[in-house]
């Protein structure tokens, strides 16, 4: 998604070491055995934006709502949230400058993040669907510390300060400090994968 389609919310790369080719399939996605190199691994595609969306379908991603208060509260879904630093506490993700809620980012002093869980499918797709009234009922929602529009029923909030936003592509990476948060919410975590929202398993 831009922020508003999942399936472009690029969360960062974890290192993966090569498949022994004892673990290589005869074909994979498409690729016939002729292309598999020596090494026993895949020939390798050219980057594009369609390779980087088909690799990261197989990355499965924790759900966070993000939000924010201009002169209207906006909020996207997104799996791009990662963990920056602890001290002091820092998150990043990304945005889309073309996304509706983009403007209102911007500006922002500081944003909410939600941990949604897996009873939140509806409130992520909510906040996915491009065009929705994201905050209408049945939306359940408070403004919060810094003004910032809270998610109720979240498995965890945080308020954070906007520290800086840093171009990258058509996005910005937006990384902020906590400065509040509870992490208290009751449930199990919804994740993303394979362009679908699912449930942990155990």
């Amino acid at each position: 998604m831009t922020t508003s389609r999942l399936d472009a919310a690029l969360p960062a790369a974890r290192d993966r070491s090569a498949a022994s080719a004892a673990d290589v399939p005869a074909a994979r996605d498409g690729v016939a055995v002729s292309d598999v190199a020596a090494s026993g691994v895949a020939a390798a595609l050219p980057g594009s934006a369609d390779l980087l969306r088909s690799v990261f379908r197989r990355h499965a991603a924790g759900v966070a709502v993000i939000t924010a208060h201009g002169e209207r509260p906006v909020g996207f879904t997104a799996t791009s949230l990662t963990s920056v630093a602890a001290e002091p506490p820092m998150v990043s993700f990304g945005v889309g400058t073309g996304s509706s809620s983009w403007p209102v980012l911007e500006e922002a002093e500081h944003i909410g993040v939600h941990i949604l869980g897996e009873h939140q499918q509806d409130l992520a797709a909510t906040f996915a669907r491009s065009g929705a009234d994201r905050f209408a009922p049945p939306t359940r929602w408070r403004t919060g510390p810094e003004g910032v529009p809270l998610l109720e029923g979240v498995l965890a909030w945080l308020v954070c300060r906007v520290v800086t936003r840093v171009p990258a592509g058509d996005h910005r990476i937006v990384i902020a400090e906590a400065v509040s948060g509870d992490p208290a919410g009751a449930g199990r975590p919804l994740l993303y994968c394979q362009g679908r929202f699912n449930a942990l398993r155990d």
